[in-house]
């Protein structure tokens, strides 16, 4: 019932226009299909929503059905030991069941069925193949290493693409085989003595700390670390196990590791100067995110892959805008090519200058945010700066002006005490000094006082 209701809401959405029913909206229809493959095919809701953002209705059904089958068992013919045509005839003798890979590989071939475990035959004991999937092979052929080069394996555990790349180099030069995991470097040991590599230095270390160790490669090879949802068949976990959050943390350890990838390429080789970089997720925040953000970041350029067969990668997806130069990098699918879904961009260095960090946006919301934010701070803080400028000259102006008025007071005052001292003096002067005509008034009115005294009548008993 659930997945016949699946297949009715798909014709819907298709032709929506004329098939859908009255009073029910688009969305309607998109959460009950959301919900119903989600129960149906065990994936959680925020993948079956990713998976519907990236295909259209008609394929995700596909892709979604491709995931429950196994993908067929594929094997790489170890040149350096063997021919392919001799491998595929041994193998026939023993009882296996194969057919050539495609025309796009010379060295490939799929194993339907066998009566004898493949990975302990006499030939792979002796090195003659190596059990590797079908996708593993592009990036080695987009790669194209050539003789005598100094390649870099930035992430070779189990080191099937190590040995395809020696193979290619025919044992010439040297390929650095570099992993992060001393434990998964016990594989790589093991195959490239299995398969008589000569021309390998296996070390470990952090990949975005790379370029301090050592530089000058002429090729690099990235195999990313990854969510891993274009493996879900080999991995069912993946389908209820990540979340946004494993996405976003995983896309941002590849943008360190592809700045340190391109950053160990000596652009000046005579050969080289190329990276790939590939996944095997078919997310776009770990694909097209990642290679839109090296392409700001460094003088690099997107080339020709090499590749005849694959999807062309998006230049645009929902909200964001990405250069058009993705279309030169590839997607592989599981429904489409019947391999392990996968992605692989191939660069070109043309400068060893690293360029000046710019503020632009990088179609990335949570960054584009922050530079909102920084710059709107930004504006912010000089316009208080200029306020604070602005405030500190006017109060210097008025202290200038309360300094200037302070003093004009300050004469001021001391002119009035002078002239007030001056007057007090004089008054001084003046009650010191009186006048001759006064003084002339008062004796005569003593004179007149002491005649009045002498003309009155003296008293009885008075002497």
């Amino acid at each position: 019932m659930v997945y016949q209701r699946i297949k009715d809401n798909i014709e819907v959405l298709v032709d929506f226009a004329t098939k859908r029913e009255p009073g029910k909206q688009r969305s309607d229809y998109l959460n009950l299909l959301k919900h119903d493959l989600a129960m149906y095919y065990g994936y959680n809701t925020f993948l079956v929503e990713k998976l519907m953002d990236i295909f259209p209705m008609s394929e995700l059904i596909d892709f979604l059905e491709s995931n429950e089958v196994q993908r067929p068992v594929t094997i790489r013919t170890n040149t350096l030991k063997t021919r392919r045509r001799d491998l595929a005839q041994a193998l026939i003798n023993r009882g296996v069941n194969l057919d050539p890979l495609g025309k796009w590989s010379k060295v490939g071939l799929v194993i339907f069925d066998s009566s004898v475990p493949i990975g302990a035959t006499p030939e792979y004991l002796a090195g003659h193949y190596m059990l590797q999937g079908a996708s593993s092979f592009l990036p080695v052929m987009a790669l194209a290493p050539q003789e005598n080069e100094k390649v870099l394996d930035m992430s070779c555990a189990p080191g099937g693409k190590t040995s395809y790349i020696a193979q290619l180099m025919k044992n010439t030069g040297i390929i650095l085989a570099n992993d992060a995991s001393a434990e998964r470097l016990k594989s790589v040991v093991g195959n490239l003595h299995r398969l008589g590599v000569t021309n390998s230095v296996v070390c470990n270390y952090d990949g975005r700390q790379f370029p301090k160790v050592m530089g000058g490669f002429d090729r690099v090879l990235l195999d990313a670390p990854c969510s891993g949802t274009g493996v879900i068949s080999k991995d069912p976990a993946v389908k209820t196990s990540k979340d946004e959050k494993d996405i976003l943390r995983c896309a941002h350890l590849q943008k360190e590791l592809i700045v340190s990838a391109i950053d160990s390429l000596d652009a000046s080789s005579e050969t080289g100067g190329y990276l790939v970089y590939c996944t095997c997720s078919i997310m776009v925040e770990e694909n097209e995110w990642v290679v839109d953000y090296a392409l700001k970041k460094r003088n690099v350029k997107l080339v020709q892959t090499g590749l005849d067969f694959g999807k062309e990668g998006f230049t645009r997806f929902k909200e964001r805008r990405f250069h058009p130069s993705l279309k030169l990098t590839r997607r592989f699918y599981p429904h489409t090519h019947n391999m392990d879904g996968f992605f692989v961009a191939k660069f070109k260095k043309f400068s060893n200058t690293i360029p000046k960090m710019n503020t632009e946006s990088e179609n990335i919301p949570a960054e584009e945010e922050k530079t909102d934010l920084s710059e709107k701070a930004s504006s912010v803080t000089s316009g208080e700066n200029f306020k604070k400028d602005k405030n500190a000259v006017s109060t210097s102006s008025e202290n200038q002006k309360k300094k200037i008025s302070v003093k004009g007071k300050s004469m001021k005052n001391t002119a009035r005490v002078k002239d007030i001292k001056s007057v007090s003096a004089k008054k001084k002067e003046t009650k010191e000094k009186p006048k001759k005509g006064k003084l002339v008034k008062n004796k005569l009115k003593k004179f007149r006082m002491q005649k009045a005294r002498s003309k009155a009548p003296q008293s009885a008993g008075t002497v």
